[in-house]
């Protein structure tokens, strides 16, 4: 019998073909109605994209459009493809990944029974299938949008890992941890969904290299949530937010010319890590060293966003925010035109600003120098209307409604009453006491809070999505909330009538949605 590698390799790249199979027959012919035909133009002709860009992913997406061969009818499939195939290659490596688990149960031996063989190959077929065939990657194969690529990343990343745990106690084991930090800086430039995959990262190092503890899983935990914390909040807005201050010392103070401190900064920045790099290998410290070429893979990676400075600088028909300026783009990457919102503690949606605090100074361009504005002027609230953990926040008319609706909120609680001359309450044609929205009178309470983040944001908005992907779905009607719109089922009787009453005698409309499926939870297992 052939050794249990070449059956793994088979077997993993006739799942690919299936996959990649699948994809290319039902990839979108044009362009799905949401972000995909920005993503289209900005990679057909290297264009700037809404906040936070996505520069690597648009240089692959222009790769891909030269296969159009000029015909501009033929772009956005080509773009199709690239999703197509990435989300293939992601297949592939969950695959891989699948047969490394499962064979950890019978041994790292290369000779294996026909029974084994079955059952770790089978095991891989059955997964990656499984997914490939999912309600929501499939969507995302087939169209222009980042998750594709961000996918194949992640499942990359992860698959190189447990290469390196083959090797860990051989020389140069290392090198799989740094082609990990490499991808990882690339993937910023296409979604921030890949750092996730941290925390999986620092537990497969820690079970491989260290005896496992209560103790140890904790410390485990704490270091991926910190490598995690210094990718989003220190790297990636850190190496732009300190060049700003190199561009404003160079430019205003030195008067040199615009990208001098800029330059100045990166060159620095780059001396520094190499001769850390050289200096630990000199000393032989091989954690040091590691951590250092990590590090300067990363930011090499992450350095794709100078594509997105260049072509805003070429003022290209499209270039959203404008960022041409390491100020700009520091505004860019922060995502600031959405706004920010409380993600610990805040203010709730009915409160009002009794107070403008002014805004932290930001630059543009001059003639001969960088401009000081105000921008990102803070609102100061009533402390009686914040709370810990608002999910109730958003001031937005049709989101009030929504909040209310899911939160079964009591707005005479929350708002004054309207009265009439003879202070009696004012009723509407509904006959419910109609309130004032510009005059709150308290918060809703931390139990209607809770409630609204369960019922909407986990149930509604998470699970259900979920479960449409291994379980079943009801009908492709979005729906809010009602027992006959775009709900999971299963196909199990008695637990969809638990959930949403009899299913049986529906009306054609519902039995006959192409988007009704009933899986009986069998991807779920």
């Amino acid at each position: 019998m052939k050794s249990f590698r070449f059956y793994n390799l088979i077997t993993g790249w006739a799942v690919f073909a299936v996959a990649a199979v699948v994809y290319l027959l039902t990839i979108e012919s044009t362009s799905s109605f949401w972000d995909c035909g920005e993503f289209i133009a900005t990679a057909y002709k290297m264009e700037v994209g809404h906040p936070p860009g996505a520069p690597f992913f648009m240089l692959i997406g222009r790769f891909f459009t030269l296969f159009a061969g000029g015909n501009e009818m033929a772009v956005g499939y080509t773009m199709n493809v690239l999703s197509g195939l990435a989300s293939a290659f992601t297949i592939l490596f969950l695959f891989w990944t699948i047969t490394h688990l499962v064979r950890k149960y019978y041994g790292a031996s290369e000779k294996h029974s026909l029974y084994q063989l079955i059952a770790i190959l089978g095991s891989g077929v059955l997964g990656a299938l499984t997914y490939t065939f999912s309600d929501t990657f499939w969507f995302s194969a087939v169209e222009a949008e980042v998750y594709a690529l961000s996918s194949l990343f992640t499942a990359f990343v992860f698959w190189a890992m447990l290469k390196w745990e083959n090797v860990a106690d051989e020389p140069y084991a290392n090198k799989w941890i740094i082609l990990i930090a490499l991808l990882m800086g690339i993937s910023i430039g296409v979604h921030l969904l890949n750092l996730l995959a941290i925390p999986a990262l620092v537990f497969i190092y820690y079970f491989r290299k260290y005896t496992v503890s209560y103790k140890g899983l904790l410390a485990s935990l704490l270091v991926s949530l910190a490598l995690l914390a210094i990718v989003l909040f220190v790297i990636i807005p850190g190496i732009p937010y300190f060049a700003t201050r190199f561009e404003l010392m160079f430019v205003n103070g030195f008067k040199l010319p615009f990208f001098s401190g800029v330059t100045f900064y990166m060159v620095l920045l780059f001396g520094l890590i190499i001769f850390g790099i050289y200096y630990t290998k000199k000393k032989a410290s091989v954690l040091w060293n590691t951590i250092l070429i990590s590090l300067f893979v990363v930011v090499l990676g992450y350095s794709s966003y100078a594509v997105i400075v260049i072509r805003s600088v070429a003022n290209t028909p499209l270039d959203e925010s404008n960022p041409e300026t390491i100020f700009s783009l520091l505004s860019y990457l922060n995502r600031e035109q959405y706004g920010d919102r409380p993600l610990v503690h805040g203010a709730y949606f009915n409160a009002r600003p009794e107070s403008v605090n002014k805004g932290k100074p930001s630059y543009y361009r001059g003639e001969d120098g960088y401009v000081e504005v105000d921008k990102d002027r803070e609102y100061v609230y009533d402390k009686k209307f914040e709370g810990f953990f608002p999910r109730l926040w958003s001031t937005q008319a049709k989101h009030t409604d929504e909040y209310i609706y899911w939160g079964r909120l009591d707005e005479t609680k929350l708002y004054n009453i309207r009265t009439d001359a003879n202070g009696k309450p004012l009723i509407d044609r509904r006959g419910k006491v109609q309130v004032d929205r510009s005059s709150p009178k308290d918060k809703p309470s931390f139990g209607e809070n809770m409630r609204f983040f369960y019922d909407y944001q986990i149930k509604h908005m998470y699970l259900r999505y979920f479960m449409w992907n291994y379980a079943g779905r009801q009908n492709d009607i979005q729906g809010n909330g009602e027992p006959n719109k775009g709900n999971w089922i299963s196909g199990i009787k008695f637990l969809d009538t638990a959930r949403l009453g009899p299913q049986d005698n529906l009306p054609d409309s519902i039995v006959n949605n192409r988007a009704n499926n009933k899986y009986y939870m069998l991807p779920l297992i």
